[in-house]
Formats: C-alpha cells, sequence, structure tokens
C-alpha cells in the first residue's frame, strides 16, 4: 500500500478503507515510525475475528524488549480478519509495516471515524512536532 494513500490516527495506526462488495473495510495496520519506536518487537496480541472494535479504544498489544504498548482502533466496526502469521513473523512490521505487516480488517459500521484520521501531510507534521 502507498503510505501516501492511508489515512492515520494520532495513535499511530494506519487505515487503508476498500469499498469493494458494497461493505466498506478497513485494512489496519501501524505505521513505520510507532515500529521505530518500539524497537526490537517479541510479542502481538490480536483479538478475535467478530470482536467489535471503536475508534480510540484498544484492540490488543505489541510488546518490544522496551515496552509493551496499546493498540488502538482507528475506526468502529466488526473484526473479520487477523494478520494471524504477523505475531510469529514480527519483522515484517520492519520491513513491510504497510504490506505484509497489516494487523487488522474491519467491516466499518458507520464512516463518522474516518473524518477523525490524518491524511499524510499532516500525520508527518504531527510526528515532527510531537514525536
Amino acid at each position: 500500500m502507498n503510505p501516501d494513500q492511508l489515512r492515520y490516527a494520532e495513535t499511530h495506526e494506519w487505515v487503508n478503507v476498500d469499498a469493494a462488495g458494497g461493505d466498506k473495510v478497513a485494512t489496519v495496520g501501524i505505521t513505520d515510525h510507532a515500529v521505530e519506536l518500539l524497537t526490537d518487537l517479541v510479542y502481538m496480541d490480536l483479538p478475535a475475528i467478530g470482536s467489535k472494535v471503536s475508534a480510540g479504544a484498544s484492540f490488543g498489544e505489541v510488546e518490544s524488549v522496551k515496552a509493551t504498548s496499546d493498540l488502538y482502533s482507528p475506526v468502529d466496526g466488526e473484526v473479520i480478519a487477523i494478520n494471524s502469521d504477523l505475531p510469529n513473523n514480527l519483522d515484517w512490521l520492519n520491513s513491510d509495516p504497510y504490506g505484509k505487516g497489516w494487523i487488522i480488517k474491519v467491516k466499518l459500521s458507520s464512516d463518522g471515524s474516518l473524518g477523525k484520521l490524518l491524511d499524510r501531510a499532516a500525520y508527518l507534521k504531527q510526528i515532527a512536532e510531537h514525536g
């Protein structure tokens, strides 16, 4: 995926929305900046398929040698897929955070939360100002 075409949460998650088949499905991952901040990743906890997620609420965790960090959903909806290979291949987050490193796919319950997300330029400005 092209990072310039994604939307971003202030908590360093990215979103790509696909409207194929009538339902809007958001693919969610964490940014390369988040991976750099976390450094050596050792564990990831993913939600179950069918779980409900809410924008701004935690849906899982990622653990590095430094700390454990919550993963926050940037959208509202239902988890319809998880990248079940990712916890055993955390290096994908370093090498391909916008491709093989996707985390979950969410069937959107509304478009409301999308308007609160940042475009790439606004996200880059935020991390330049706040880290």
